[in-house]
């Protein structure tokens, strides 16, 4: 499966879904149309080793909602997520069993090789 969930009105989102020309090989799913399902985050949480490494700790909703003086359990890192997309790291590239998660620079280049050897 090649996929990528992004947000699009996120402004890095779209530029790194046109550096990477992922659309041409990769289904797209806007998180704010169609939040991600249970199972698909369960999927990627088992191939990334965990439910924090999806979690965005940048989302505006972290500190107004208080979490970041919480303790937060891998449950309650899956059950905000589910509930809201802004929680979600974004973008997340899946191409066959490779999962690649963020925006760091790093990622995204990772993943802009990998597609080239796709085209």
């Amino acid at each position: 499966m090649n996929k990528v969930f992004y947000l699009s009105s996120c402004g890095t989102c779209k530029r790194i879904l046109t550096d990477t020309n992922a659309a041409a090989v990769c289904e797209l799913q806007d998180i704010k149309v169609s939040n991600i399902s249970a199972e698909e985050l369960d999927a990627l949480a088992t191939k990334t080793g965990s439910y924090e490494a999806l979690f965005s700790k940048k989302a505006l909703k972290f500190r107004s909602m208080g979490l970041h003086e919480r303790t937060l359990t891998e449950t309650d890192y899956r059950d905000l997520m589910l509930q809201e997309y802004t929680f979600l790291k974004r973008p997340f590239i899946i191409l066959g069993g490779t999962v690649f998660i963020g925006n760091a620079p790093k990622t995204v280049e990772a993943a802009k090789v990998f597609l080239a050897k796709l085209t």
